[in-house]
């Protein structure tokens, strides 16, 4: 700490030229911040998906309908517990610029497939006896101010009722919260509710998800449910949830690959920015660095001076930009949240942007640290 007051001063001795390398820094871990943050809401579905949950879906696409009859059907199968009917609402509150992640379930399994989601008894017991209830996660909730027993106007952009109009009443019958970060701002409803007045379509779902007894037979129960409907003009295709949500993701493009490319550009450009800083620096302070070593400071001493001097820099800029990446995503609007319901920077992801930053430091110092250690002082001082 005694040699701090003498760091800072040589860091801010061009206070021009180290204002733009901290901002060059700190926009590099603000970057580096949001893509982790985006490449979390990418795999936080697969990541917390069930081991022993698997999804059947039309081998045609994700929103081809199945005929509701074939959840009884692949009840039938050897190894499937239970079986839950889901249908995609395209639900949003008051507004299409206030979309809401909306399934219509049927809610006796989907509360046993599905023990991340917490309720408490009464609201279940409330839920299943009211056909137009619905359940809301706690942030849902917190965002609209929605309360037990509250009415909600909720709209579809997909389904309209018998008379046209596209309003569904349901009634908040519990406030569910989740152990997946980002999982408790959706609203599931009644699939019967749904399917009883929708105008088109009824009958039908868009995939049904399947508990199964043992998720190390999961590969031959798929296999045998997807043969139940072989050659059928509604054929399926059946995989664990995690795989599916990976596939879904995998349409956008491999993000893990694009992130990693993106962060490791950013950092060596942003290597070479504080790499050439320094040594500027060091440069510059030649004859200060041969009067250190005649006053007794040795070769040690002056490689830990240049390297505390980067690892200041590059970790107040790389602090301060994951600080901004944190706000920047705290204030992210609630419509994009809903496609992306799981947008935090991870911890891990936190603890790998402070090591990129000692990481960074201690790069970017290698050859300044060289050139102070290799410094001759009598050549040093004739160059003054």
């Amino acid at each position: 700490m005694k040699y701090l007051p003498l760091i800072w001063a040589n860091l801010t001795r061009r206070k021009t030229r180290i204002i733009f390398t901290l901002l060059s820094v700190i926009f590099a871990f603000l970057l580096f911040g949001v893509l982790m943050a985006i490449r979390q809401a990418f795999t936080l579905g697969a990541n917390y998906a069930g081991a022993n949950r698997l999804m059947t879906m039309s081998a045609v696409s994700l929103t081809v309908a199945l005929p509701l009859s074939y959840g009884e059907r692949i009840t039938s199968v050897q190894g499937v517990e239970e079986v839950n009917p889901q249908a995609w609402v395209g639900g949003y509150f008051q507004d299409p610029r206030n979309p809401i992640y909306t399934l219509a379930v049927r809610v006796k399994s989907f509360l046993d497939i599905y023990p991340e989601y917490a309720l408490p008894a009464v609201e279940q017991r409330a839920w299943l006896a009211d056909k137009r209830g619905a359940i809301v996660g706690a942030a849902l909730a917190r965002q609209y101010g929605w309360k037990p027993g509250q009415q909600i106007p909720l709209r579809s952009n997909i389904w309209r009722d018998k008379n046209g109009n596209n309003v569904w009443d349901v009634t908040v019958d519990g406030i569910y919260t989740s152990q997946q970060k980002g999982g408790d701002n959706q609203l599931f409803m009644h699939y019967q509710y749904l399917d009883d007045s929708r105008a088109f379509a009824n009958n039908t779902v868009n995939w049904f998800v399947l508990k199964i007894v043992d998720p190390a037979r999961a590969g031959a129960v798929a296999q045998a449910v997807d043969a139940l409907f072989a050659n059928s003009p509604n054929e399926t295709r059946t995989a664990t949830e995690k795989a599916i949500v990976q596939n879904f993701a995998a349409q956008f493009g491999d993000i893990g690959a694009i992130v990693t490319a993106v962060v490791s550009a950013v950092l060596f450009s942003m290597l070479l920015v504080t790499a050439n800083t320094m040594a500027q620096s060091v440069r510059e302070r030649t004859a200060e660095l041969a009067v250190l070593k005649v006053l007794g400071f040795g070769n040690l001493h002056l490689a830990g001076l240049v390297l505390l001097e980067s690892l200041l820099l590059t970790v107040v800029g790389g602090v301060l930009g994951l600080l901004l990446a944190y706000a920047v995503i705290a204030v992210i609007p609630a419509t994009l949240l809903e496609f992306l319901p799981g947008l935090y920077i991870p911890a891990a992801g936190l603890l790998a942007g402070v090591l990129l930053t000692l990481l960074l430091g201690m790069l970017a110092a290698l050859l300044p640290v060289g050139r102070a250690m290799r410094l001759q002082v009598v050549a040093a001082l004739r160059s003054v």
